[in-house]
């Protein structure tokens, strides 16, 4: 079971996405919080393994709570919930240590989908959320320092800026996923990235995704 807590300032977005939730066999609502502060509390004492967090909230915001919970837990996942007015939020949050950034337009398959992968240890994203952040990494740091990597390391950032997950990237590259997950660790090493979202937006900022249009 994924123990969810939901930190979000609107009450019928949080009931929205708590009947979602409980609507599977595998996800549990252990909380809510209308702001950061309450999400931060709250955290600390029901322990979730993933938090819906909402970025724009009264008093302590979304950037500050995912700083704090993750100061204090590590191990929590970060799902954050963005609006197409945040992006002045979101590589803060990025930064701050979330894994997962998902539009609030999102399906709600894609929704559920975040969470697991989020439990499990990925870090999806979708398109439109990734190449705000690019435009804003991009916008924030306009040197492109060298990136001391192996050309297979490369082909493999590269697949990841595409948002291929492991087992497809070890499909078109025709490796185990065991040796994709080595080369993503070593990626994440060598580059400083806190996350696959991280590493993402290097490989779009230094040109290494495949142009071929295909995700």
């Amino acid at each position: 079971m994924i123990r969810t807590l939901l930190v979000d300032d609107q009450e019928l977005v949080r009931a929205g996405l708590r009947m979602l939730c409980e609507s599977t066999s595998d996800i549990e609502v252990v909380g809510e919080a209308p702001h950061g502060g309450e999400g931060i509390r709250l955290a600390g004492r029901v322990q979730p393994d993933v938090v819906l967090m909402d970025l724009r909230m009264p008093g302590t915001d979304g950037v500050t709570a995912t700083r704090t919970i993750l100061g204090e837990r590590p191990a929590t996942r970060i799902v954050v919930l963005t609006t197409f007015d945040d992006d002045e939020h979101l590589y803060p949050a990025l930064a701050a240590g979330a894994c997962v950034f998902l539009a609030k337009d999102a399906t709600p398959a894609e929704l559920l989908d975040g969470i697991r992968r989020a439990a499990a240890g990925g870090s999806p994203f979708s398109d439109d959320v990734l190449r705000r952040l690019v435009g804003q990494a991009v916008r924030s740091r306009a040197e492109r320092p060298d990136l001391p990597l192996t050309p297979r390391e490369r082909e493999v950032l590269g697949l990841v800026g595409m948002g291929l997950s492991n087992a497809d990237i070890a499909a078109r590259m025709q490796v185990g996923v065991t040796t994709v997950e080595t080369h993503v660790a070593n990626l994440m090493d060598k580059t400083g990235s806190p996350s696959r979202v991280h590493l993402a937006i290097l490989a779009v900022r230094h040109d290494l995704t495949p142009d071929n249009g295909k995700r």
